[in-house]
């Protein structure tokens, strides 16, 4: 931040971002439109990376996290910088695209358009299979993974409602028995969950205010099946309130001692002065 003056809390305005899987690697490309200051960029990256003259472009390269890989970017208009990890930028913006795999996407992002974050991935093996990855233990289902595989697109919409975020996701699939069975799993697992926040036993382990946000979120749950016509969809919206953001906070992995409430048991020993 001192070497470039960016700080993106302040002078970032939108980003696009774009992740491909290409077998084992994935290539990653971004616009951002920003207020950047262009010759302290460029400065930074010429005394850390290089840059050098393509097609009447200055195209600069840096370090990444991954050694093996660098940071390319150039940018396109004072406000608006095009990067990527791949070093073929020029061809990743000047190169051809079907036109009918351009209107898929252009369809999708003009359905979302209104939504300050949103998100597109068009499905394959290696999505669907980090989808399930992120389930916690006790919510992985076998029967989920397989209806997620079978799903063509995901679409996230993010949007702010007062002090709270209203989350939209969608899946869709040509086969209206999968987004049929896929609607029946998300409603049974709602039923669930609250039958299971109201078991005495939960009651007693459980922090109250923690229980109280997770029942919130439950309620909020507004699962439906929608007909494009050659697309079927299920629609799951959640409100993501203050309260589930503060219990997630303090439920951070590796916390230790007893939840709020709870007795605390065994001796304690006054610490050695060192």
């Amino acid at each position: 931040m001192k070497d470039t003056g960016f700080d993106y809390e302040r002078d970032l305005d939108r980003v696009a971002i774009a992740v491909e899987n290409r077998g084992s690697d994935s290539l990653l490309f971004a616009l951002a439109d920003a207020r950047f200051d262009r010759k302290k960029i460029t400065a930074y990256a010429r005394k850390t990376g290089s840059c050098s003259t393509q097609k009447g472009r200055e195209i600069c390269s840096v370090l990444s996290s991954d050694p093996s890989r660098k940071i390319t970017f150039s940018f396109w208009k004072e406000n608006l910088l095009a990067l990527t990890n791949s070093p073929q930028l020029l061809d990743l913006l000047s190169g051809p695209q079907k036109s009918a795999d351009k209107r898929d996407w252009q369809m999708r992002f003009e359905r979302l358009s209104g939504s300050p974050v949103f998100a597109v991935v068009r499905q394959d093996a290696a999505v669907s299979a980090a989808l399930a990855a992120q389930a916690p233990g006790g919510w992985q289902s076998p029967q989920l993974s397989t209806l997620l595989t079978q799903l063509q697109w995901i679409t996230v919409a993010g949007i702010p409602e007062s002090d709270r975020l209203r989350l939209v996701t969608e899946g869709e699939s040509p086969a209206e028995t999968t987004v049929r069975q896929l609607t029946d799993l998300l409603n049974g697992v709602v039923i669930l969950a609250k039958a299971g926040l109201n078991d005495p036993k939960t009651r007693q382990q459980l922090d109250p205010a923690a229980r109280e946000a997770y029942l919130e979120l439950l309620n909020s749950a507004d699962i439906t099946k929608l007909d494009r016509g050659d697309s079927k969809a299920v629609r799951l919206v959640l409100e993501i309130t203050p309260a589930l953001l503060e219990s997630a906070r303090a439920a951070t992995p590796g916390k230790t001692g007893p939840a709020q409430g709870e007795p605390q048991t065994g001796k304690t020993h006054p610490a050695k002065k060192g």
